[in-house]
C-alpha cells in the first residue's frame, strides 16, 4: 500500500470524524473543541473550494460527500 493511499484513507477518516462532531456542539476549551479545530484546519483546504462551486442547500453541507466521492474514485484508480 503506497503512502498516497494511506494519506487518502487518513483524510477520509478525518472527514467522517468532522461530520460526526458537527452534530454536537463541543464545549469551548474542551477536548472535542480542540479536535474539531484541528480537523477544520486539516480538511478545510480541500472542502472550501468545493463549497464555493456548489450551490447552497440550506443548512445541509454536501461538500464532504463530494470530496469523499472524489477520494473514492482516486483510490479506485491508484490503490
Amino acid at each position: 500500500m503506497s503512502i498516497v493511499c494511506v494519506l487518502l484513507q487518513v483524510f477520509v477518516i478525518a472527514i467522517f470524524v468532522r461530520i460526526v462532531l458537527s452534530w454536537f456542539s463541543p464545549e469551548p476549551g474542551g477536548a472535542a473543541a480542540a479536535v474539531e479545530g484541528f480537523l477544520r484546519t486539516f480538511t478545510d483546504p480541500v472542502l472550501e473550494p468545493v463549497r464555493r462551486v456548489m450551490p447552497r442547500t440550506g443548512m445541509l453541507d454536501l461538500s464532504p460527500l463530494v470530496v469523499l466521492l472524489v477520494i473514492q474514485i482516486i483510490q479506485q484508480a491508484i490503490c
